[in-house]
């Protein structure tokens, strides 16, 4: 009975998990739609302002693909609707073709300044809601 009991806490865990994943998720594409980006579009944004501000400028897909909730394959459509919008730049890596390295591009740059408060305010509503519930 107690293992039970341990799995079926560890299973409400997980679902308030996931529960609090998707209310904040939602929140973020609520508050990023005016500017045409959803929660996801700006994940890779920020990440991209982040690693490059490390790296100088370019970040590898692939190490982008570890730190976001996205399949290979729905990062490369995102990157390359991202790349359309002239948010990002492509190019190969020269010392590994398969490789490829993501940039901003100065209206990404700009873009990410304008929605990184919104995204930050949506992220405390959310969790500033759900740890006063806790």
């Amino acid at each position: 009975m107690a293992a039970k009991t341990t799995g079926a806490r560890l299973e409400e865990q997980w679902r308030d998990i996931l529960s609090v994943h998707a209310r904040t998720m939602c929140e973020i594409d609520r508050a990023l739609h005016p500017h045409g980006l959803g929660a996801s579009d700006f994940e890779v944004l920020d990440i991209l302002a982040t690693e490059s501000a490390e790296t100088g400028d370019q970040c590898r897909v692939q190490n982008i693909a570890g730190r976001v909730h996205l399949s290979q394959s729905a990062l490369s459509r995102l990157i390359g609707r991202l790349a359309k919008d002239g948010l990002v730049e492509r190019s190969v890596c020269e010392e590994d073709r398969r490789g490829v390295w993501v940039a901003l591009t100065r209206k990404g740059r700009d873009l990410h300044t304008e929605a990184l408060p919104l995204q930050r305010a949506a992220l405390a509503r959310v969790l500033n809601t759900q740890a006063l519930s806790d």
